[in-house]
């Protein structure tokens, strides 16, 4: 699978409040994307909307060329949140909800179901209530529920905040793993600097909902083109 997602001039206003200012990215299914930024900095409005959950106020979200709507974006993409929410059954039918709705039949979902937890380091978990799991073994049900379908676009939200380093690390060795093996667009949004240096083949800054910079780690990390940009990375941008 390979994709090419294009975000043209978008911008999303909530009242007189501007979250988003004319956004443009290009981003193919090549090197994971990486959005990074204070707080309130626009990430997750954006995320939203090329999930397909929010819609533009203006601009086009573009995937192989196709402008697509939010329901279209929808049957593509799939976001994982910092905080997801278990459905209240076993760990099973929380990673086989999707299929279930989609109408893979039992032997396609179980084989699909086993694959994707084994991939979370979660093998053999199928019948444990997945409300009774850590939060790290959450995360990683939400992980999996979202690999389970095969998405186009996956976008995540701080999939390792508050999570702990063995946790995180199993997480981050997961999302290596979906890009390459489904070659699917991946953007993640975080605020772990040495994350985004770790796991990206691009990053991008965003700040008051705009992009002030752009480049591959070594560059961006080296030799930041914003003033901005550089006082987020060394730690003194006041927000």
């Amino acid at each position: 699978m390979r994709g090419r997602l294009n975000v043209k001039e978008v911008s999303k206003t909530y009242d007189n409040i501007i979250a988003l200012d004319s956004i443009s990215l290009d981003i193919t299914s090549e090197k994971l994307v990486s959005l990074v930024g204070v707080n309130g900095s626009g990430k997750t409005t954006l995320l939203r909307i090329i999930a397909g959950l929010d819609e533009p106020t203006k601009g086009n979200v573009i995937f192989n060329n196709q402008i697509l709507k939010a329901q279209n974006l929808r049957k593509i993409a799939t976001m994982v949140f910092q905080k997801n929410i278990m459905f209240d059954n076993n760990v099973f039918d929380n990673v086989a909800f999707g299929l279930k709705i989609r109408d893979f039949n039992k032997e396609e979902t179980e084989s699909k179901v086993e694959k994707a937890l084994i991939s979370v380091g979660l093998d053999g978990f199928e019948n444990r209530k997945a409300k009774k799991l850590s939060g790290g073994e959450q995360q990683r049900v939400a992980l999996a529920r979202a690999f389970v379908i095969e998405p186009e676009i996956l976008l995540l939200d701080e999939p390792t905040a508050n999570l702990d380093p063995s946790n995180s690390l199993i997480i981050e060795q997961f999302i290596r793993k979906i890009r390459k093996e489904n070659g699917c667009v991946v953007i993640l949004a975080t605020h772990n600097l040495y994350q985004a240096k770790r796991l990206s083949g691009m990053i991008f800054h965003i700040h008051a909902g705009k992009i002030l910079d752009a480049a591959n780690p070594k560059r961006f990390f080296k030799k930041p083109s914003n003033q901005i940009t550089k006082k987020f990375i060394n730690g003194e941008l006041q927000f």
